[in-house]
């Protein structure tokens, strides 16, 4: 089987989930934009079912596998997201689930897991000692795995965000796409180079877990030592190995944004936008705010918002962290 999707493959991703998921729309942000420079879209994944983006993959790899595949259950590893994308598939299908969750996970993302009926194992290791742990399980119980990034079928669903952005704002310039794991900018950069090249595509990387762009600069897929970051669905210390490549074609530049430059978007998305966004999906916001992206006065800028699951608490004290 291919280890990357195609433009065929996230079109019928497309149609195989639009009975499912939300197609969200595309806002813009006018308040935000004297400080960015550029005209402000976004893309906001908050709104959908799951409250991420992580539904359209881990849905659309689901229903791709036979009834027989996923007859024991549905297994994986994430930081949260991508197992409330997965505990929902698994609950429209009928099956079992069983996320593999590190100790440090979002109470909020724990409680929405198990909330959509899944089993939650908490596991204190890093995410290469977890996918170790799943695979173990999976082995014992007959479950079927879905990665989280390394599937080109994940890849293509969330890839569908790109079809949407193009077809609701086709003059669109350039995009900012937050970087994990990177299943998520893999799909989105596949779908626009390959029907519109001329689009910008940009990745938002936290300073603290600069994976991407070290690989980049050292031209292999380099491990970095795991910080902490207020973005902790993009904490990862090793580029994916399927996704490192699709990058390295279609990503036209990596850019890293610091805490407090994340911390900066969540506010202006708060409070100029009024929408709830994870550190993790204000990190493109994060990134204009902080000038490191060229941008022009004229220009169509679409960010991702990638999720919303954080709690309301911890998002009070960060405001209190910057008053």
């Amino acid at each position: 089987m291919r280890n990357y999707p195609t433009i065929e493959d996230i079109r019928e991703a497309q149609a195989r989930l639009k009975p499912h998921i939300r197609h969200t729309p595309i806002l813009r942000a006018e308040k935000i934009e004297p400080a960015a420079g550029c005209q402000v879209y976004l893309k906001p994944e908050t709104l959908q079912i799951t409250g991420a983006f992580k539904i359209r993959g881990a849905l659309n790899k689901a229903l791709s596998l036979s009834r027989e595949e996923i007859a024991n259950g549905i297994i994986a590893t994430s930081s949260g997201n991508h197992a409330q994308g997965l505990a929902y598939a698994a609950r429209m299908l009928d099956v079992k689930a069983i996320l593999v969750l590190p100790v440090t996970t979002p109470k909020i993302k724990i409680a929405n897991t198990k909330a959509l009926g899944a089993e939650v194992v908490l596991f204190d290791g890093d995410t290469a000692a977890r996918w170790k742990k799943v695979y173990e399980i999976a082995k014992e119980n007959h479950y079927a795995v879905i990665h989280a990034f390394e599937d080109p079928l994940v890849m293509a669903g969330q890839g569908t965000i790109g079809c949407e952005i193009l077809e609701d704002l086709k003059d669109v310039d350039t995009v900012i796409i937050p970087m994990g794991g990177g299943g998520l900018i893999s799909g989105i950069a596949t779908a626009i180079k390959e029907t519109k090249p001329s689009v910008r595509v940009i990745g938002a990387e936290p300073a603290l877990t600069p994976k991407y762009y070290h690989s980049r600069i050292n031209k292999e897929r380099t491990s970095l030592p795991l910080e902490n970051t207020i973005a902790d669905g993009l904490r990862i210390s090793v580029p994916g190995q399927n996704p490192y490549p699709i990058i390295e074609k279609y990503v036209d530049e990596i850019v890293l944004v610091d805490d407090a430059h994340i911390i900066a978007g969540m506010r202006a998305l708060a409070k100029d936008a009024k929408l709830i966004a994870e550190p993790a999906a204000s990190i493109g916001i994060g990134a204009l705010l902080a000038g490191t992206i060229k941008v022009k006065p004229d220009e169509k800028v679409c960010v991702v918002l990638t999720g919303g699951n954080w709690d309301l608490c911890d998002l009070a004290d960060v405001y209190k962290l910057i008053e």
